[in-house]
């Protein structure tokens, strides 16, 4: 059954962002990386075992962190664009794995750093450490740490001409 299908696969990708929430899995980790189209960024994940999870695009190895992909989003775009939290574009899925996921992030994640100056950044991450009921850091340094290696990122993403992509598991 179609539908079925289509529940099966919301259901499993719910268990992979889950983290600590509803009772699902605890220490997802979140690797985030560049590719220049879904297709490449499928191919990543090569193994499950972040020593051996090389193979990004950028050669860099990518950035591990316990940051949701859903949470950089929100961080991003509501300190630095002032979109409100519920209108934050959702995730796009690339592959579904029963061990791993893979996710495409906007490109208006990464977009809005490039062009900012240390004053903007320092605004964001005090704005997204005032905004109530979110997941991630919530003091404003981690958050101005974070912001600062995601501009890094994003002119990374630039110059290669990637999209930035996100490998979760458990």
């Amino acid at each position: 059954m179609p539908g079925e299908e289509s529940e099966r696969v919301d259901r499993r990708v719910e268990q992979l962002r889950a983290g600590s929430r509803n009772g699902g899995r605890v220490g997802v980790t979140y690797k985030y990386f560049g590719a220049p189209d879904g297709a490449t960024a499928a191919r990543v994940p090569i193994s499950m075992r972040p020593e051996e999870l090389g193979g990004d695009e950028l050669g860099m190895n990518g950035m591990f962190t316990k940051i949701k992909p859903e949470t950089m989003a929100a961080m991003v775009l509501t300190g630095i664009e002032g979109v409100p939290l519920h209108k934050v574009p959702p995730l796009e899925l690339v592959v579904l794995h029963p061990d791993y996921a893979v996710v495409k992030l906007p490109m208006t994640v990464v977009d809005p750093l490039r062009g900012i100056g240390e004053e903007a950044v320092g605004a964001a991450a005090f704005i997204w450490s005032t905004v109530p009921d979110r997941g991630g850091p919530r003091d404003a340094f981690n958050v101005y740490q974070l912001l600062h290696e995601w501009q890094d990122f994003s002119h990374r993403l630039h110059e290669a001409g990637h999209q930035p992509y996100c490998l979760v598991w458990p």
